[in-house]
């Protein structure tokens, strides 16, 4: 194992993966403190929230890299916790636990009956390729649109950025990254945090879930149904798209799972990572497709590090100016949207079905609170069998079905 790992590793897969948890931890952090934050959390509360959602996605994305060789990267349910800005102030903590463990449960159903990969062989991979393009356009996107807020820092990393991917394309990000944040500080924009800013945020504590069918209607359902559509849908498609074709069985039972056990904990979903898997999963990891699963294990044990820390290293991720995270990420996410665009676009048969996913995608839409990936899915999807001719069945089965 040991002689595999020292093989296969190198520092592109571990920049892509501090790159994932950069950007896992800048933003949708935020999210869960503001949660707590509403509901009227203690921080020993909030402490095990973060220490839940951590460990889980870090041991069981560390397992399920090294268990297929891809790039798995788990992460916790950021439509969820923005669900519950809103869901989770009217609910008792209790409750809510009880809400989390019954959520996990049906996800973890859903996986292990097979279901979801029923639905994923339906989706054509152009579609898939064009889901994820979808994905991620907006999320490139985000970086023009931080260079017109941040010239002066974005331009010089993309310029960079380009630069080396001419002359010096495995170290092309680390070299932007490492110009952004010497920007930074020269600019004295990355200060440390308040003292005790984070104090309290420690380890696991234990809440006994409660049950309440209000709790399971407002909070485990729509839970579960963001997980499997705003999250694991466009995470295997992430997969599919960069040539993985691991079955969905695995990586969504596995979550349901560590998502049972985190729940008491305070976990609200522990689920297959989108846009951050998106940086493991191309060219920038590493070279060799077949190497880039050491991209997932490098994430899956930082994820732990920041897990058993209790939130103290959580604040260090958060010294990096929000600019900074955002042009890294949408540079290193850049060749695998080119990527994502050629393979939809190279499939004639599937092409406008692929080019309609791919809109919807990048869309941004939501509707009954569903949002955009389940949306381009099914258009994608009911444009590809009506724009499909119906196929003959073969003589021979025709034959065998009338005997």
């Amino acid at each position: 194992m040991w002689q595999t790992l020292r093989r296969d590793a190198a520092p592109s897969s571990l920049l892509a993966a501090v790159l994932a948890l950069l950007v896992g931890y800048s933003g949708p952090f935020l999210i869960i403190v503001h949660a707590a934050q509403s509901a009227g959390l203690d921080a020993a509360q909030l402490g095990s929230w973060v220490w839940a959602v951590s460990i889980g996605s870090g041991v069981a994305g560390a397992w399920l890299s090294w268990r297929w060789k891809a790039p798995v990267i788990a992460s916790w349910s950021t439509p969820g916790a923005a669900l519950l800005l809103t869901a989770l102030p009217g609910t008792p903590y209790p409750e809510a636990v009880g809400a989390f463990v019954a959520a996990a449960a049906i996800v973890a159903l859903v996986g292990a009956s097979g279901l979801f990969d029923r639905l994923m062989a339906l989706f054509p991979p152009a579609l898939a390729a064009a889901l994820l393009g979808g994905i991620l356009f907006r999320f490139v996107g985000e970086t023009v649109a931080e260079a017109g807020r941040e010239l002066a820092l974005v331009l010089p990393m993309a310029a960079l950025f380009f630069v080396g991917r001419r002359f010096f394309p495995r170290w092309a990000l680390l070299a932007a990254l490492a110009l952004g944040v010497a920007l930074c500080v020269a600019q004295g924009r990355i200060h440390a945090p308040a003292a005790g800013a984070l104090s309290g945020i420690a380890g696991p504590v234990l809440t006994m879930p409660a049950w309440s069918w209000t709790a399971f209607v407002n909070l485990a359902l729509p839970l579960a149904l963001l997980a499997l559509t705003s999250q694991f849908l466009p995470g295997m498609a992430v997969l599919r798209a960069s040539g993985y074709d691991l079955p969905a069985r695995s990586p969504v039972t596995a979550l349901g799972v560590a998502s049972l056990l985190t729940a008491p904990f305070g976990g609200h979903g522990v689920t297959l990572a989108a846009i951050i898997a998106a940086i493991c999963t191309g060219p920038e990891a590493h070279a060799d497709r077949n190497r880039r699963y050491v991209a997932g294990l490098f994430c899956g044990l930082l994820y732990i590090g920041l897990g058993l820390a209790g939130g103290a290293l959580a604040a260090l991720v958060l010294l990096l100016p929000q600019a900074l995270v955002v042009a890294a990420a949408g540079l290193a996410l850049f060749g695998t949207l080119a990527s994502s665009l050629g393979a939809a676009l190279a499939d004639v048969e599937h092409r406008e079905a692929a080019l309609l996913t791919f809109v919807v995608a990048a869309s941004g839409i939501s509707i009954a609170g569903l949002g955009a990936p389940l949306w381009a899915m099914l258009a994608g999807g009911l444009l590809c069998r009506l724009l499909s001719p119906a196929r003959p069945a073969p003589k021979q089965a025709v034959e065998t079905v009338g005997r």
